[in-house]
């Protein structure tokens, strides 16, 4: 293919950007309505691993594995390349009081992965930092987080050193240029004809709607999340810890991100007191040093749902040359890496390394 324009940088966008340049593609246009990178791939936590990974059907687990394999590489290359480092940690991951801890042993023991049952005395003799009430925990040794703003600086600091890559920012798309059922390129709001072989929808929570302009059904819609930091002292709270689906994710400077929440609000984001004093609540009850500080930050974004959590990630049927690859939900910055591989494979004609067929688009 001789260009591809993709619209939407987020995590998904710049990946894909990525995968595509550094798989042969000759010339990448990625298109942005904002700040690359300022939405759901901002806002979000950065764990590498769904929450709960063994609740998740087997096309997400596919793509996680492949995910948490690249990262340590992506993050050295990325590094190497423009001097920001995404600060990966394998801290671990521990959850606790899990209702499903049985399921929890036979999927890691299915998947190779690494869990290890903590019960009684022996939780809080381990793990003393912990709140009290607490009856048992998984510990997932291996379990890591990445710190997203960094990772979205370095992967568009990548891009934008590669001659054949056009990041452009503040730039909202109008409609898809087409003619017999084949795309064409896009017009932009500006008025401008941006000519392209191919065109990839990356738009998280807003690529339905985009897609449902040119009369396509993808049913990806946005779950709002909010998430609020505290700042202590590094190396305080020494991996992540989460209950009831609430989490905390500790930084190399002391940041500890809290989170998070789900919302129905459609496009409507926006933080809530209702949701600082829950968040607060669970970040307490989980770490009582928290108890008395005061977050230094607050915010939200719009994750983009899709039924059961699988991604659509592929062509789209009814318009030869019209690719998405959006629908991650809570996993877009978990998914990113397998991907962007995974749609870079179906669009320069190599053979991918997962079933295709699991994440095809309907529309």
């Amino acid at each position: 293919m001789t260009h591809i324009a993709i619209v939407g940088g987020g995590v998904i966008g710049l990946m894909t950007a990525l995968a595509l340049q550094r798989g042969g593609a000759a010339r990448v246009s990625l298109l942005e309505r904002g700040e690359l990178g300022r939405e759901a791939s901002w806002a979000g936590g950065g764990i590498v691993s769904p929450l709960y990974p063994w609740r998740y059907a087997p096309p997400v687990t596919a793509l996680t594995r492949l995910a948490q394999a690249e990262y340590p590489r992506l993050a050295r290359w990325l590094f190497d390349a423009t001097g920001i480092d995404p600060e990966y940690e394998p801290c671990g991951m521990l959850m606790l009081d899990a209702d499903d801890s049985r399921d929890a042993q036979v999927w890691a023991a299915a998947q190779q992965q690494r869990l290890e049952v903590v019960e009684g005395g022996g939780l809080y003799a381990r793990f003393p930092f912990l709140a009290s009430g607490f009856r048992q925990g998984l510990w997932m040794p291996t379990m890591a987080n990445i710190r997203n703003p960094r990772l979205l600086r370095a992967l568009r600091a990548a891009l934008a050193i590669m001659p054949e890559v056009s990041l452009r920012e503040h730039t909202e798309v109008a409609s898809l240029m087409q003619e017999g059922g084949h795309c064409q390129g896009l017009l932009l709001a500006s008025g401008e004809r941006l000519m392209a072989d191919a065109v990839v929808f990356c738009g998280g929570a807003w690529t339905g709607s985009l897609l449902a302009d040119l009369g396509i059904r993808l049913p990806v819609r946005p779950i709002q999340g909010q998430m609020i930091l505290y700042k202590t002292t590094p190396g305080a709270l020494p991996c992540m810890v989460m209950s009831q689906g609430r989490y905390l994710i500790p930084r190399r400077d002391g940041h500890v991100l809290c989170g998070s929440t789900l919302e129905e609000v459609g496009f409507a984001k926006a933080t809530s007191d209702e949701a600082l004093a829950s968040l607060r609540a669970s970040a307490e009850g989980l770490w009582p040093a928290l108890c008395g500080l005061t977050p230094v930050g607050h915010w939200a974004g719009l994750r983009p749902a899709s039924p059961n959590g699988i991604p659509f990630i592929g062509p789209v049927p009814s318009v030869q040359g019209l690719w998405v690859n959006a629908g991650q939900f809570r996993n877009g910055l978990v998914l990113a890496p397998a991907s962007a591989g995974l749609l870079a494979d179906l669009m320069l004609g190599r053979v991918p390394e997962l079933e295709a067929g699991d994440y095809r688009v309907l529309g």
